[in-house]
């Protein structure tokens, strides 16, 4: 079972590469992989190189701000039922301009983290965060506090 975050853009050194790498390390049975892509001009080409990137039977679930609000615990049964399936996750984060028609007519599932407006390098850090909490909510690891 393989989780990989597909990104548009490339992470500099700084506080939001030093996140990431947090919470990959921390990940022990969701290990994440994350592929970055080059920023186009337009989303729709962006779209385009995402999709070709894409394993055919992996689950996609895209970030985007018109997908479904979920608690934590929904998003580890979400997660939690695509790992007991032995099915692969993809997730994609767009650039700037978000996703295009096509990348969000692909995705099995639309996910948001909210309605405010996130920064697209800063939701990869919020991304592995939440994978990680996902993974201690379903070992039942006090982490995740409720």
């Amino acid at each position: 079972m393989s989780v990989t975050v597909y990104a548009v853009g490339k992470l500099k050194r700084g506080p939001e590469t030093e996140l990431v790498t947090r919470y990959q390390t921390r990940l022990k049975r969701l290990k994440t992989t994350l592929r970055e892509f080059p920023e186009r001009v337009s989303k729709v080409r962006e779209g385009a190189d995402l999709l070709a990137a894409l394993p055919g039977s992996s689950f996609v679930i895209a970030l985007d701000d018109c997908g479904e609000d979920m608690t934590s615990p929904d998003f580890a049964r979400l997660l939690g039922e695509r790992v007991d399936q032995g099915q692969s996750l993809s997730f994609i984060i767009g650039g700037a301009d978000g996703l295009s028609d096509n990348v969000r007519e692909r995705a099995d599932r639309l996910i948001r983290f909210g309605r405010l407006t996130w920064p697209h390098q800063l939701v990869r850090g919020l991304l592995l965060e939440q994978i990680y909490r996902a993974e201690t909510i379903l070992l039942g690891h006090p982490y995740h506090r409720v």
